[in-house]
């Protein structure tokens, strides 16, 4: 007789399937060479400073005085200790 089991597979969850994708496309662009250009560099800088000038305000929206205060104090201690 015969047996009716079907094989189980596992589904890919959407980081498995997103990581399995950037290795594909790593392994094809892997050989060719991208020269980075100055115009890049200053596309990337100018996505940089955008995103920095909206995520530091909101988060500080966020946060407690109090927990503000306590960021604010470590910051401190650790720029007064790279100092000595």
């Amino acid at each position: 007789m015969a047996s009716s089991k079907k094989k189980s597979r596992k589904r890919e969850d959407s980081s498995q399937s997103a990581h399995r994708i950037l290795q594909s496309v790593i392994e094809k662009t892997e050989d060719a060479a991208v020269e980075i250009t100055d115009e890049m560099r200053a596309a990337a800088a100018a996505f940089g400073r955008i995103g920095g000038k909206i995520g530091g305000p909101a988060r500080a929206a966020n946060l407690s005085k109090k927990k503000r205060s306590e960021i604010a104090k470590k910051a401190a201690t650790a720029r007064w200790r790279k100092g000595n």
